[in-house]
């Protein structure tokens, strides 16, 4: 029933609305507690097929209500007792019941609908088709063979029967073979098949239709259908195959325009099928528009296809069908219609009695559906109320009751459907309802939100406020929240949020509440995250992760693992690899499966943390796969492959290797490099040779496993394809040249007879090429001038012909000595033992040979100090390349020397230039030989020395130094004497205190400065004794009394600035290693160490080292073999070395343990120790007599403290290398060296480009020499005789 709205109708309407929405609460959940009509919850689909596959078929229909609703059922319009049916299954307190698939099911057929009632109402469900398939079918007939003129169009007719969509058409021969589809020949929507022109080759007997169901699973043929095509008759003036054209025509769709219809969603299908010869091409256009988007040409041109269409695709299609001789054209009026659609759909309702009540009900669609309400599934013209009335799509309800309540249908339908709504309506007056339980406990988060529910159910709505901890105030504030469901929501939450809070919810029928309590917990928080990582496969994998949480959950905290969404199991015997430890996920032998991303989970009761990390697995690249070998072209083929998986690090390059069978069988050797972007290359090959390759990747990580190999690969024999290179001509004989090469490989023959022709010419005059052949790689000229230039060339020949046209090198035959000498050789003195020489350069053309360089010999004659002339040894230097000057370093200062220089070449040395002598000035001395105590006193020590034998200059004295150390850290001031008179070798030191230990120092002078120290260490006796040694006579002024200690007085010489910072030097060897240790003085500072062997070789010197450290190994050292050591300051300054010793390095032990483990040589050096301990014993009872030793004299010629005894008792000890005061010292232990004066040091004096070529270091054998290492120990204190 409609009304036509007026003005004044709609103002009341508008009113009411707002009144209703203002009382009226919508789209409600009534609790079942509560009397309520009934609501549909489950109902079966608009339609239900009956698949004969299917073995029962539910007719679905539940609702809920209170009291409980009863169903019944109509079909057809007509009621159906279903519970009458002994074949249909029913469930107890449900509407539905089921149909099996055990009979006919046809008489089940039909539309049904259910009704859910009570004694408040009924609800209706919307209609279900129950549809029961048939088998489809074609008809047995038949039919009469198609006939037909070549060049006439005809339709095959297919008429598929009815069956359960979708439908698809096949054209096959009786053989399944498809009709072939073109532009002449296609099926249409109908299924027809469309000729646009016969040809003979139509002709056939087995023309079969297929229709297809495939929701039934059902395929049907159609009869054979024949065809013959006749000919046509041809006169002379035709081709063969000539045929009348003819402009196009339609056979489908007929006529000039037709209209479509569709449902908004479903495809469109417009479809022109035209005959004319030649065959007609298709056209589609929509006019006044393109073709939408999305649209689809198929069928050859015949099908225009929209997909999904909509409103917008309405309108008017054209097609068009064209070939030369004209064009044919078919209109479509296209309308898109849509099934109904809710526009307001209406809602159930709880509203106060006596309010009025609306509802609405619109749809749309097209055509526009029509409204048709219910109240309790009667048509509403069937239960008349006189408070309700109708407003176009509005019911209003006036003042309402509680007799009013009822259950409203509405249906939208047009011919595309339906829709069905129920609308439970309520007219009560209800107290409310909390449904929420009472004394809930929430657990709420620290800064995060929580929401305490009060779901409460009233009619009217009630008021809901929330207060705490039984306060009469409601709580208040902007993180508080009351929804209008009645929850309370707290953002942020506080530790002092938590307690207990009071919902209370009133309405004008009574109030209600409920308690809840709220804990409030410190939030779960992951501090250390685990890390993306990129690992080698096989190693191991480490995933930290450290979890933060309220300490009252220490019992329900878990931390859960995850890889990809998946949690780890650690009890699974599948992941033993995996393990927690200390917070740190373990994976042992890391593999491809265990890449993935990896979640840690920290969860507690009220919220979690999580935080995850991407595991990658690197590793080599997989071997490639399906290597093929195409474009075989003789000596060069095609190679392609797929690669293997990257494994995560991008491939740099792929490896192709080759494997020959003739030269080097069963090995691999690389033949090219590509990068990664290819997976094919063209191989270049030699000729007569089996190949067979193979690939492998390379990555960051390292080179993949090779592929497996390919087929063998023949190439054919060819010339060479290459000559020899690395050509050297040489001259080892005035009159010969030497020609030499490197062979071509054996791969590189290229086939058998492999030879060389060698050719040269002299580059100097014009003459011809002189050729042999010969089989080895090398050639002699003979007769050949002295060093003149040459051109030659050598060419690789193979029985299949000439390599190349070789390149042209040149070289020079045999060299010849060297014919003069330099002139003008001149020497500068640099300083006392370095000079510069310079020469005037020898002229080429005496050279005879190729320029190796010069080389300076030269020799002492003798010391200035002496004025005896004496031949010392020769030494050399050489110099390569062509100079005219060279710096010899190392000489022995205030000495003469004679020198001469020589040029050479590649066959030796040329004459000597005219000898020159010079002289080098004063140096500092080397140390004293010899330098003891003599007598030891309680006050007094008594000492003697003999002079440095190398004094290089005229001695002006010595510096006598002494300091108190007494063995502890802090020592005395270091106390220096000044001894004037050069032949002054015996001095006593006075004043000193008793029983105590001092260390003494000496250093002898020239006018240059103080050279080396040596040192000595002794101890006072406690009272005055007198013990006498034998006497030596160590000095020319040994006669004369030893001068007494003046009073100490300091003074500042100059000395290293390392020396005070090491003690207690030691040196270590092995057979290949020495370990140097020391003891620091405290102050740091840097150091060099120097060594060389002392046989020959160079200097060799470690890296800056500090005197913070306490030891340095040398490594490298050879068994068996002197070594001299020596420690260097940094600064070089000084001139000489801080330490000095000589090692020797003891030999490998033997495999079998040597002859050390053998009995007779145990027993032999036992009594060789026998012996020795019994001639030490007499030689000291000898000593303690006053006797002399037999070889006093020899010892007067040339002391050495080393050949004498020594006896455990006594408190003096001498060592030369200990070259330094000790800590506590003010003052240093030289007197101020010169600058440019020169000692023996490590100091490279030779220019940049000079070559120190000798026989011996460079230092080694130039510089001064050294002295023995010696120790000497003297019994008990002694008085020296004045």
């Amino acid at each position: 029933m409609r009304l036509q709205r007026s003005p004044a109708l709609a103002a009341v309407l508008i009113i009411i609305t707002c009144v209703c929405a203002f009382y009226t609460t919508a789209a409600i959940n009534i609790p079942l507690e509560i009397e309520q009509p009934p609501t549909i919850t489950a109902q079966p689909p608009s339609s239900l097929i009956a698949f004969p596959f299917d073995e029962s078929f539910p007719m679905t229909c539940e609702a809920k209500g209170n009291p409980r609703p009863e169903f019944r059922w109509t079909k057809n319009g007509q009621e159906f007792n279903h519970s009458v049916d002994p074949r249909l299954m029913k469930e107890e307190n449900s509407g539905t019941f089921v149909i099996p698939n055990n009979g006919n099911l046809t008489e089940y057929q039909g539309t049904y609908r259910c009704y859910a009632s009570n004694t408040l109402g009924t609800a209706v469900s919307q209609e279900v088709e129950f549809i029961v398939s048939n088998e489809p079918k074609f008809p047995k007939e038949t039919l009469d063979p198609v006939k037909v003129d070549e060049g006439q169009p005809f339709i095959l007719k297919c008429d598929p029967p009815t069956g359960i969509p979708p439908l698809q058409i096949y054209w096959m021969t009786i053989n399944m073979q498809h009709i072939q589809q073109d532009e002449r020949v296609s099926v249409g929507l109908n299924g027809d098949l469309y000729f646009s022109h016969a040809v003979e080759k139509d002709s056939r007997t087995d023309y079969c239709c297929f229709a297809s169901f495939p929701r039934i699973r059902t395929i049907v043929q159609k009869t054979a259908m024949s065809v013959h095509v006749k000919p046509r008759a041809r006169d002379s003036s035709e081709s063969a195959n000539a045929i009348l054209e003819r402009r196009p025509s339609l056979l489908t769709p007929p006529g000039v325009q037709s209209e479509k219809q569709l449902v908004k969603g479903d495809d469109l299908e417009l479809e022109c099928i035209p005959e004319g010869i030649p065959t007609p091409k298709v056209e589609w256009v929509k006019i006044g528009l393109g073709l939408p988007d999305g649209a689809e040409v198929e069928n050859h041109g015949k099908l225009l296809i929209i997909p999904r269409a909509d409103q917008k695709d309405s309108g008017k299609y054209m097609c068009k069908a064209k070939n030369p001789l004209g064009e044919a054209v078919h209109y479509f009026t296209v309308t898109v219609e849509e099934p109904p659609e809710w526009v307001s759909e209406p809602q159930s309702q709880l509203s106060m009695i006596g309010t009025d009540v609306l509802i609405k009900c619109s749809a749309r669609g097209t055509p526009e559906p029509s409204i048709t309400w219910r109240v309790n599934g009667v048509p509403l013209k069937d239960s008349p109320a006189a408070n309700r009335r109708i407003f176009d799509d509005t019911i209003i309800i006036r003042n309402s009751k509680a007799s009013d309540s009822a259950v409203y249908q509405c249906e939208a339908s047009n011919r595309h459907g339906s829709l069905l709504s129920n609308a439970n309506i309520m007219i009560r007056n209800l107290p409310p309802m909390i449904l929420t339980k009472d004394g809930e406990g929430y657990f709420a988060v620290e800064s995060r939100g929580v929401t305490l529910h009060c779901n409460a159910f009233s009619s009217p709505p009630s008021t809901i406020t929330w207060s705490k901890d039984d306060s009469s105030e409601s709580v208040e504030g902007s993180r508080f929240k009351i929804h209008d469901d009645g929850s309370l929501e707290i953002s942020r939450a506080e530790k002092s949020d938590a307690g207990q809070y009071t919902c209370l919810a009133k309405n004008t029928e009574g109030s209600s509440n409920i308690d809840a309590m709220l804990y409030v917990k410190d939030a779960t928080r992951i501090v250390v995250t685990p890390e993306d990582q990129q690992i080698l496969k096989g190693s191991e994998a480490l995933l930290s992760c450290l979890a933060e949480y309220d300490e009252s959950f220490s019992h329900d905290f878990e931390l859960v693992w995850e890889k990809d969404d998946i949690e780890i199991s650690f009890n699974d015997t599948v992941n033993l690899r995996y393990f927690v430890e200390d917070s740190v996920l373990h994976i042992v032998n890391v593999s491809h499966g265990d890449q993935g991303v990896y979640r840690c989970v920290a969860r507690t009761p009220v919220d979690q943390d999580e935080a995850s990390a991407l595991l990658m697995v690197l590793d080599v690249p997989d071997a490639p796969e399906n290597l093929v070998l195409s474009e075989h072209r003789g000596r060069s083929v095609k190679l392609t492959w797929i690669p293997g998986d990257d494994h995560n690090s991008s491939i740099t390059d792929f490896i192709i290797e080759y494997e020959e069978n003739k030269w080097e069988m069963g090995k691999w050797r690389e033949l090219l490099r590509v990068s990664r972007n290819q997976n094919s290359a063209v191989l270049r090959l030699h000729g007569h040779v089996e190949y067979r390759f193979r690939v492998y990747g390379v990555n960051s990580v390292g080179a993949g496993p090779p592929s497996k190999p390919t087929e063998m690969y023949r190439t054919p024999p060819a010339a060479p394809d290459k000559n020899p290179e690395n050509i050297k001509i040489e001259g080892h004989l005035p009159h010969e040249m030497d020609i030499n090469w490197e062979p071509l490989l054996p791969i590189e023959h290229n086939g058998p007879g492999l030879e060389y022709k060698v050719s040269y010419r002299r580059q100097d005059v014009e003459e011809e090429w002189t050729e042999h052949t010969v089989k080895r790689h090398s050639f002699v000229v003979k007769n050949t001038p002295t060093f003149v230039p040459y051109e030659i060339k050598v060419q690789a020949k193979n029985n299949q012909g000439w390599g190349p046209e070789p390149r042209i090198v040149s070289g020079y035959s045999g060299e010849d000595f060297p014919s003069t000498a330099p002139d003008d050789v001149a020497v500068e003195v640099m300083n006392s033992s370095v000079v510069k020489v310079t020469w005037t350069p020898v002229h080429k053309d005496k050279l005879r040979g190729h320029l190796g360089g010069y080389r300076i010999n030269w020799w002492r004659l003798r010391s200035l100090v002496d004025s005896k002339k004496r031949h010392g040894d020769k030494h050399m230097l050489t110099f390569p390349g062509d100079r005219n000057h060279a710096t010899v370093p190392g000489l022995t200062p205030f000495s003469e020397y004679s020198l001469i220089v020589m040029t050479f070449n590649g066959r030796g040395n040329g004459p000597g230039s005219h000898p020159i002598n010079f002289k080098t000035p004063e140096g500092v001395p080397e140390k004293n030989p010899v330098f003891r105590v003599t007598d030891v006193q309680r006050h007094s020590i008594s000492l003697t020395w003999t002079p440095p034998s190398e004094p290089n200059g005229i001695l002006t004295g010595y510096l006598l130094e002494y300091q108190l150390i007494n063995g502890t850290e802090e020592v005395g001031a270091l106390q220096t004497i000044d001894i004037n008179n050069p032949k002054t070798s015996k001095w006593v030191l006075r004043d000193l205190e008793p029983l105590s230990k001092y260390k003494l120092y000496l250093r002898s002078c020239t006018t240059k400065g103080c050279g080396p120290v040596v040192s000595e260490e002794c101890t006072t006796d406690l009272e005055t004794t007198s013990t006498l040694v034998p006497s030596l006579d160590l000095s020319e002024s040994a006669s004369t009394p030893a001068p007494s200690t003046p009073k100490p007085h300091k003074t500042k010489p100059t000395r290293s600035s390392i020396a005070p910072l090491l003690f207690n030097v030691s040196l270590a060897a092995s057979s290949s290693f020495a370990n140097i240790s020391w003891i620091s003085g405290g102050e740091h500072a840097e150091f060099y160490i120097a060594y060389k062997n002392k046989r020959e070789g160079h200097w060799k010197i470690s890296e800056a080292l500090n005197t913070s450290l306490t030891s340095h190994t040398i490594d490298g050292l050879e068994p068996e073999t002197e070594y001299i050591v020596r420690l260097i300051p940094i600064s070089r300054v000084d001139n000489y070395s801080i330490f000095e010793d000589v090692i020797m390095t003891p030999g490998l032990a033997s495999v079998h343990g040597g002859i050390s483990t053998q009995g007779w040589f145990i027993g032999l050096m036992c009594a060789i120790a026998l012996l020795t301990l019994i001639v030490l014993i007499a030689c000291f009872v000898n000593r303690n007599k006053g006797g002399k030793y037999s070889v006093k004299e020899k010892e007067d010629l040339h002391p050495d403290v080393e050949s004498q005894g020594m006896n455990d008792d006594t408190f003096c000890e001498y060592s030369d290398n200990d070259e330094k005061p000790l800590k506590g010292s003010q003052h240093s232990l030289s007197r101020e060296i010169k600058a440019g004066d020169s000692g023996d040091s490590l100091v490279d004096y030779g220019d940049e480009d000079a070559q120190f070529n000798e026989d011996g270091s460079f230092i080694g054998e130039y510089g001064p020499r050294k002295e023995k290492r010696v120790s000497a120990e003297i019994k008990a204190p002694v008085q020296t005789p004045a």
